[in-house]
């Protein structure tokens, strides 16, 4: 065979297995198949799908960020954002459990315990997202206050967080059903799910903060609004391709009669997963506050515009590392322990390689990057010093990511939560706070320690890995 007939088998293999990823409409076994495709079809509209997720925050941040009030407007906007990830913690613990619980029974061959397991997580984020819903829209001033805000910009700010926090019941289907998805391997309905929710997005943005025709300029408000229609949007989508009957999981009326056993077997699991994330957010929310008390209006704005942009960058590792949460679950449930240790260092080694690019990209193009976001010259300053500051650690996060995912596909809910009690709460907001407040560095300490506080958790997670726990976790 000649060389350059292999090039175009090779070529064509390439072409077919990301066609494949994309259009995800034939089925893999990722029990059996190989472990580099199963990654490839996973990660790829993984990927996208984070992509999509970062894409929001960016659009938002664009717009408002050319706003006449602008560092009132980023300020508003990242503060809110911040104090979400709280609605993001429940919503990626609840949809971790499903992935896990889902991907098991795949593994297991049994489809409808899968289906079932999913429609009660549904059922679980409904009622606790009720109780956030009501608590954001009516205290969002205080939030935003609370929060480190100005007067100012919290009265600025305060219909924008509002909205957002109203419409967080999107927020958190988005996130539970594209787990539930993820669980049955079909990652590419997920993907495509943000793909419209952000095309709806970047489309309103524009329309309702400027303004368009008979349609009034809301302002700040316009983005909270094309941000909440679009998220929207995207749940119908997701709604639609649950319920057709094409996919792997066949949904009925009666899986959304309340199951307590299934409920309570899904809260066990979820329970420390939202506290997993719930204590990452909480650290990230206190350095926020941190660098608003310590570096004022401009500070928060730089922080916030340079915190969305190194989001842009960690989202789709977070995607590629999902894939080893789906992999982990369902050769789990297949019984086949060492193909899913061969999927966890397949997934770290690409992952580890996409971060090493990333750092560099940020290192040489970060002010290029900050400048296109934002016309102020003092936010485009901090926020270079923050982003160059961070993505020292990149290649950590990466690593760590999988490790997280690893034992969160495993059910091992557990160990990453204790893993961020005591790397954020215990490490990383002290550190915080003693560079930034006792050592009179203000923002530069709140930068300082983020890399520092991340390289010490992916360490111990590598640890706890090679200990073995979570290849023994029942779901």
């Amino acid at each position: 065979m000649t060389e350059t007939t292999l090039e175009k088998n090779l070529f064509s293999r390439i072409f077919t297995t990301l066609k494949q990823a994309i259009k995800g409409d034939e089925p893999f076994d990722y029990t059996s198949g190989s472990i580099k495709k199963g990654v490839i079809l996973l990660a790829i509209p993984m990927v996208l799908e984070m992509l999509m997720e970062s894409v929001f925050a960016l659009v938002d941040l664009y717009f408002v960020g050319h706003l006449e009030q602008s560092s009132y407007a980023i300020q508003a906007v990242g503060l809110t954002e911040s104090v979400i990830t709280i609605v993001y913690s429940v919503a990626i613990g609840i949809s971790m459990a499903a992935t896990a619980v889902v991907a098991r029974r795949i593994g297991e061959k049994d489809p409808v315990a899968a289906a079932k397991a999913g429609m009660q997580a549904i059922i679980i984020a409904f009622v606790i997202n009720t109780i956030i819903s009501i608590f954001g829209f009516i205290y969002a001033k205080d939030i935003l206050l609370l929060m480190g805000a100005s007067v100012e910009a919290a009265e600025y700010g305060v219909n924008f967080t509002r909205i957002m926090m109203g419409g967080s019941l999107c927020i958190m289907l988005l996130f539970l059903i594209n787990g539930i998805f993820r669980g049955a391997g079909n990652a590419a309905i997920a993907m495509k799910s943000l793909w419209l929710a952000n095309i709806c997005n970047i489309i309103l943005c524009p329309i309702l903060i400027n303004g368009f025709g008979p349609i009034p300029a809301f302002g700040l408000m316009g983005a909270a609004l094309a941000t909440t229609i679009g998220r929207s949007i995207g749940v119908l989508y997701q709604l639609y391709h649950l319920f057709n009957g094409r996919g792997i999981l066949k949904i009925i009326p009666s899986y959304f009669i309340p199951d307590l056993e299934q409920i309570k077997a899904l809260v066990k699991i979820a329970a420390p997963g939202v506290l997993q994330f719930v204590i990452a957010s909480c650290s990230w929310i206190f350095l926020a506050q941190l660098v608003a008390t310590t570096g004022g209006d401009h500070g928060s704005a730089g922080y916030q515009t340079a915190l969305r942009i190194m989001m842009f960058f960690i989202l789709p590792a977070w995607g590629l590392s999902n894939a080893a949460a789906t992999l982990v679950g369902q050769n789990l449930g297949a019984k086949q322990i060492e193909r899913a240790e061969k999927s966890v260092f397949t997934t770290a080694k690409y992952n580890v390689i996409f971060m090493a690019i990333i750092t560099v990209i940020t290192l040489i193009f970060s002010r290029s990057l900050i400048s296109f976001f934002t016309n102020d010259l003092i936010i485009q300053k901090i926020a270079v010093e923050a982003l160059q500051t961070m993505c020292l650690g990149y290649v950590f996060y990466g690593i760590g990511m999988v490790l997280i995912n690893t034992f969160n596909g495993a059910g091992d809910t557990w160990t990453p939560t204790m893993i961020n009690f005591f790397g954020f709460w215990l490490f990383q907001i002290p550190l915080a706070y003693l560079l930034s407040k006792y050592y009179k560095m203000g923002p530069t300490g709140v930068f300082i320690a983020i890399p520092i506080a991340e390289t010490a958790i992916t360490l111990a997670s590598i640890v706890l890995y090679k200990r073995g726990k979570w290849k023994r976790i029942k779901v």
